[in-house]
């Protein structure tokens, strides 16, 4: 029965990454089937803590962050929780021994968002690796299933695609985080005169941790590097549609890469793989 018990509690992991995301569910699929369980676990457990810093407008969100912190090292410890998000989540940190410390640094950028809502170039650059490097660490250690000095020629890597994953989520998200949660990421950047100048500046710095991340992508295992790479294109073509558009659209609506653009992707990447130029 305790063999059913984690079944469950990984299968609300899976359903939370498809409901909330359908790029990355997708991305997911595309990994070899040891990996999708543990990374549904990752996914699952980070959507619930950006839920409460980002949506629970009407609850002590401090409070209850600081109790799904607590809780998450009580389940880590224990090896156990009935909460079926934490339970998913201690068993993957458990099996891949991931650093407790890329998890105290997650939950430290969640915090920020509680209170924060202008950034310095330390408190970016501080946000930027609790909220997305972090998280591309702990993919990392289940994409390397223990081989530590891969990891470690991996890290960097992983960290870049993490941080342009999140400041093109900035850029996306630019509507909502300032004008309804009245949050500004990018350091010393105003947004009531957002020009093409400073939107260009932003997107030097996202093109450069793209190329970072891609020179890790084909180095990784194989069966983690075809779902990444397609994460990495599902990036790189809102990336893309962004630069495309103007610094004041941005503060008025949400851009996204419609279904058969995503679709278009993975034919191209399998396609790629198919003739090993991936």
């Amino acid at each position: 029965m305790m063999h059913l018990f984690h079944t469950v509690s990984q299968e609300c992991s899976r359903i939370t990454t498809e409901r909330y995301s359908t790029s990355f569910s997708s991305a997911i699929k595309l990994l070899h089937r040891d990996l999708r369980k543990p990374i549904y676990n990752i996914y699952g457990f980070v959507r619930f803590a950006d839920e409460i810093v980002d949506t629970f407008h009407e609850h002590d969100k401090q409070s209850l962050l600081a109790e799904f912190r607590s809780e998450t090292f009580i389940a880590i410890g224990r090896g156990i929780s009935i909460n079926p998000i934490l339970q998913s989540f201690q068993l993957t940190v458990n099996q891949y021994g991931i650093d407790h410390n890329l998890i105290h640094a997650f939950f430290n950028s969640m915090e920020m968002d509680l209170g924060k809502t202008k950034y310095d170039t330390a408190g970016y650059e501080e946000y930027i690796y609790g909220s997305a490097e972090v998280v591309g660490l702990m993919c990392l250690y289940i994409f390397c299933e223990g081989n530590r000095q891969l990891f470690e020629q991996l890290k960097p890597a992983a960290q870049s695609l993490g941080a342009a994953f999140q400041k093109v989520n900035f850029l996306r998200d630019l509507k909502a985080d300032y004008k309804e949660l009245n949050r500004t990421y990018f350091p010393e950047v105003d947004f009531k005169n957002f020009t093409a100048d400073t939107k260009a500046q932003i997107e030097k710095d996202i093109a450069a941790d793209f190329h970072a991340a891609y020179k890790g992508i084909g180095q990784l295992p194989i069966k983690a590097r075809f779902g990444v790479y397609v994460a990495y294109k599902y990036y790189m073509s809102l990336f893309k549609k962004i630069k495309r558009t103007e610094p004041s659209a941005l503060l008025s609506c949400r851009i996204r890469i419609p279904n058969y653009s995503k679709a278009f992707i993975v034919v191209r990447a399998g396609l790629r793989r198919q003739f090993n130029i991936l």
